[in-house]
């Protein structure tokens, strides 16, 4: 099982991510046993935020993980940027973690920029870190601008991660932001690490070279979209499924390892970019 070093704690490189589940009453259950498959599979790290279903979100996985143990898990939250000052942030995260039925977050992340001023945001993050309210704080759809502004502030080396859309065939972050934060060894915890299920037209599933892989391998085709994110060591993914089978097979990608001829040929269908392009922003 592939770890890597988050906000200083040793954490499995694919967890469980939770944009729309909650969304549907009739599939809380459903969605309730494949938070808790993934967990027993191996994932430690449950992403959500505040805006998922407006809070919906964070009560399923309340719900999900109210009967582990705490202790065990690393619980991620985020604050939304009409949230993320210091009148309002704190607030705010008191009602993430009622929802989440806890009394910490081990990673609190600023979802994406807004109108405060980033060095109060930041500010506001590192007294909520020193309260004890969160272990530690981080940022979201970060660009390598506001990476770099991010640092110039005083406490913005303190940040312990920013997450950011990344998948074989989204790769944007490929040119500048991940280079600068292997750089700066800030790690990335990757979201629709398998395009929404291959939903956005890159048309991953259907790609020949990524299906002779698969089935060189005796695995999924998402299992090998995954074992490409987390091809780098410093890269967390973090897929959403409401299936515990796939929840399952998500989880079980930690043990594939893609060849560097394999990768090529990856990189060959999905090159890495040559230039700047636009950051997604969900």
């Amino acid at each position: 099982m592939k770890t890597l070093t988050l906000a200083g704690q040793t954490v499995p490189t694919i967890g469980i991510g939770t944009w729309h589940m909650g969304d549907q009453p009739r599939l809380r259950e459903t969605e309730i046993a494949a938070i808790r498959a993934g967990v027993a599979a191996g994932a430690r790290v449950i992403d959500t935020a505040e805006m998922y279903g407006s809070g919906r979100s964070e009560d399923l996985v309340g719900e999900a993980l109210s009967s582990l143990d705490r202790q065990q898990l690393f619980l991620i939250s985020k604050v939304l940027p009409e949230n993320a000052s210091r009148d309002r942030m704190q607030t705010s995260l008191e009602a993430s973690l009622k929802r989440l039925r806890t009394d910490y977050l081990d990673l609190y992340l600023y979802h994406w920029r807004g109108s405060v001023p980033l060095a109060e945001t930041v500010d506001e993050l590192q007294r909520l870190q020193d309260q004890g309210l969160i272990k530690a704080w981080g940022v979201s759809n970060f660009d390598i601008a506001d990476l770099q502004e991010l640092w110039s502030l005083p406490n913005g080396p303190h940040a312990q991660a920013n997450e950011d859309l990344y998948h074989l065939g989204s790769r944007g972050i490929d040119y500048a932001v991940l280079p600068w934060q292997r750089e700066h060894q800030l790690p990335l915890i990757a979201y629709s690490p398998i395009a929404q299920g291959d939903a956005w037209g890159q048309h991953l599933t259907t790609n020949p070279v990524v299906k002779q892989i698969a089935a060189q391998h005796g695995v999924s085709i998402y299992q090998v979209l995954l074992a490409w994110v987390i091809r780098d060591p410093q890269v967390l993914a973090i897929p959403q499924t409401s299936s515990v089978a796939h929840m399952q097979q998500n989880i079980a990608a930690m043990d594939l390892t893609l060849s560097d001829a394999e990768l090529a040929a990856l990189d060959e269908q999905y090159p890495r970019p040559t230039r700047k392009e636009p950051l997604d922003v969900i």
